[in-house]
């Protein structure tokens, strides 16, 4: 990797922050959520602002751009865009400067983008709020932008709605809307956390690109070093409403000051693969020759079919980890949803505990779902936002037949174990953070003490210090339970981390299956070798805050 060495120093000034102090007024203490910041960005420039969750990153970006909820207010301080300062605007005179002066991304597009208009119109529109162009060339223009955002097939992506693209499409059609009347400014929240490493490549080098074709001054906020080595030309790090260090990238990255900048680079997992843990060989899970086919119905005309899963087998041990890592769209949720039994396999079969259940009726597999658990992505869409955490952790056992008392207990006793005091038991999902609550959906599958967790991308929306909390979390359960942990992911450094075996799956089909220390550090399929070359950060070694020299992959046995 090659950092950025522009020099900015004669460009323009496009944004200037100074003293900027944002406060809830109508709390008690009047509480400073951004506290006194001062924060520059250049023509051409990528800023990166990282830091935690609840650091205040998004809050600087919804400040700028006139977006900030009612509750929170800027007490102090000045915003200039290109001279002028932003905070004594109208909400109209603000709604003037957006898209067609800076612009933003948010990160999550199907949120953003409205589902009952095709992407094309949504593009328009943009322009007919803030130009006089005509119909027609509002027309032209948008297909000019989708062709340079590179999305294929243009003229039927401009006729589509927003659930026909993939998230890889959207977030273009996204960059589309935010560019097309070339802002000075474009602010990136989070833009690519939710995407896999390939997809997320693209992005970055379309934003990059486009940033050099149009001269913008992008500030980008992301909590993955690895991006942050990647695009960066300066950085802001962030700490419960105060930048705690800034700099350039690459004295930033081989020279960080702040005990905080270097516990977040530490916390970034690496890419080279844990040694492997000795099952006990009794395979807790067996899946053979396992298909998915979804479509070929139909009343009028058959369905096109599409084969998400083709003839996967493994096999897996108690006290081992299995990951299972792909592009979206390769089949690692299809598998998933299919040994969980939340989808029916086609056909094969799927062995639990000896028990072949992939055919078993609802009625007939209630008895097993107690083996089985599930740790989805999101947990707060997941846990019951009516009822206290007591009450999400003990419906299962109660569901089986444990005493209230009992359950409790053990609730009580899970909560220590997953680092949250036992009063947690009386609280709602929205009282905690997303890490906090991540360990509570943890904790809600072991309470049903299963042969198998599954894990369905549970830390890819975590920042990497809470991420690195939860991974550890799942090693100990995994040490002192004896659990089979099946891991989804598109993060291979995560997957490096806590996985024994990976199985790697294009398409619905395993391209390569072995030993993480094989699979990641001497890959043999093609395939593998460019998952591992688009993971961000590649050929840096966070931990101790060097460049590693880039050496070929070692030749499989």
């Amino acid at each position: 990797m090659l950092f950025k060495t522009r020099n900015f120093d004669d460009a323009a000034i496009v944004l200037q922050a100074r003293d900027l102090t944002v406060s809830l007024p109508e709390t008690p203490g009047n509480p400073q959520v951004l506290k006194s910041i001062d924060v520059t960005i250049r023509a051409s420039e990528t800023v990166c602002l990282v830091g935690e969750s609840g650091s205040g990153k998004s809050v600087t970006s919804l400040a700028i751009m006139g977006l900030l909820p009612e509750a929170l207010k800027v007490s102090t301080g000045t915003i200039m865009l290109q001279g002028r300062d932003l905070l004594p605007l109208s909400q109209a005179q603000m709604r003037e400067l957006r898209a067609a002066r800076v612009a933003m991304i948010f990160q999550e597009p199907m949120t953003a983008l409205n589902p009952v208009l095709r992407v094309g119109d949504q593009i328009m529109e943009v322009m007919e709020l803030h130009t006089t162009l005509t119909a027609s060339e509002r027309r032209t223009r948008a297909l000019a932008i989708m062709e340079q955002v590179h999305l294929p097939d243009i003229e039927r992506i401009f006729r589509s709605y927003p659930h026909q693209l993939s998230g890889g499409q959207r977030q273009r059609i996204m960059i589309a809307m935010a560019l097309v009347l070339e802002p000075v400014l474009l602010i990136a929240d989070e833009p690519t956390t939710a995407l896999d490493v390939t997809t997320q490549t693209q992005i970055l080098r379309l934003i990059d690109e486009l940033q050099q074709k149009h001269g913008t001054a992008v500030l980008f906020i992301t909590h993955d070093m690895g991006v942050v080595a990647e695009i960066a030309d300066t950085v802001y790090v962030m700490k419960q409403g105060e930048i705690v260090e800034s700099g350039a990238v690459q004295t930033l990255l081989r020279n960080p000051q702040a005990d905080y900048t270097r516990a977040l680079l530490k916390a970034v997992p690496s890419l080279s693969p844990r040694a492997a843990r000795a099952g006990t060989g009794d395979a807790v899970l067996r899946v053979e020759n396992l298909n998915k086919i979804y479509g070929g119905g139909g009343i009028l005309k058959k369905l096109p079919e599409a084969h998400a899963a083709k003839d996967v087998s493994f096999s897996l041990s108690r006290g081992q980890t299995l990951g299972i890592v792909g592009e979206s769209g390769s089949g690692k949720s299809t598998v998933a949803r299919c040994i969980m039994r939340l989808i029916d396999p086609s056909a094969g079969r799927i062995m639990l505990d000896g028990t072949d259940i992939a055919q078993l009726s609802r009625s007939a597999l209630r008895p097993h779902r107690q083996k089985l658990q599930v740790v989805f992505q999101d947990p707060m869409r997941s846990l019951n936002p009516r009822w206290t955490i007591a009450e999400s952790l003990i419906e299962g056992p109660l569901n089986y037949g444990t005493r209230r008392r009992d359950a409790l207990a053990e609730a009580a006793r899970l909560m220590g174990i997953v680092g949250l005091p036992e009063d947690a038991l009386a609280r709602y999902p929205h009282q905690f953070s997303g890490g906090q609550r991540q360990r509570i959906a943890i904790a809600r599958a072991v309470m049903m003490r299963p042969d198998v967790l599954v894990a369905d991308e549970a830390v890819s929306a975590l920042d990497v210090s809470v991420q690195a909390q939860v991974l550890d979390l799942l090693d100990q359960l995994q040490r002192d339970l004896g659990i089979a942990i099946v891991f989804i992911t598109h993060d291979l450094r995560v997957a490096a981390q806590i996985c024994d075996d990976v199985m790697v799956m294009q398409r619905g089909a395993v391209v390569e299956h072995g030993p993480a220390t094989q699979v990641l550090a001497a890959p043999a399929h093609a395939y593998t070798r460019a998952l591992i070359e688009a993971a961000p950060g590649r050929s840096w070694d966070f931990q101790n805050f060097r460049e590693m020299p880039k050496v070929p992959y070692a030749q499989p046995a």
